[in-house]
């Protein structure tokens, strides 16, 4: 087996916060969110990444073009419809759904989409 160079591994800690970037780096439609994605191939919001949110932000209302599936890590999330996920509840979202979410406590979560985000209102 060859071994592993430096240039094909990328670690990082969710304890960093040097290691987390903006969710929405305009600051257009979200705030307070920001993601830790290794795989510089994919876009931002495509394939797996860690997504943070600080206490009391709130996600942009959005539709998923894929399945998403995520695993809270730590805190608390609500979606638009009231349900509430919690540490160690791991979720599977349909294509094509819609929604928005917010934390009051802050919340850490582990995510993998199949496709990016789109406005809500889509095909």
């Amino acid at each position: 087996m060859k071994p592993i160079l430096p240039e094909q591994r990328r670690v990082a800690s969710i304890h960093d916060d040097a290691a987390f970037a903006p969710f929405d780096p305009e600051g257009l439609r979200e705030t307070g969110t920001s993601f830790l994605k290794l795989n510089p191939e994919g876009a931002r919001d495509v394939g797996f990444y860690i997504y943070r949110m600080a206490p009391g932000a709130r996600s942009a209302p959005h539709r998923h073009g894929g399945a998403e599936e995520f695993l809270i890590l730590e805190g608390e999330l609500i979606d638009n419809d009231g349900t509430v996920y919690r540490t160690g509840d791991v979720v599977w979202l349909a294509p094509g759904t819609e929604h928005t979410s917010h934390t009051e406590t802050g919340c850490l979560i582990a995510v993998y989409a199949e496709a990016g985000e789109e406005p809500p209102g889509g095909a």
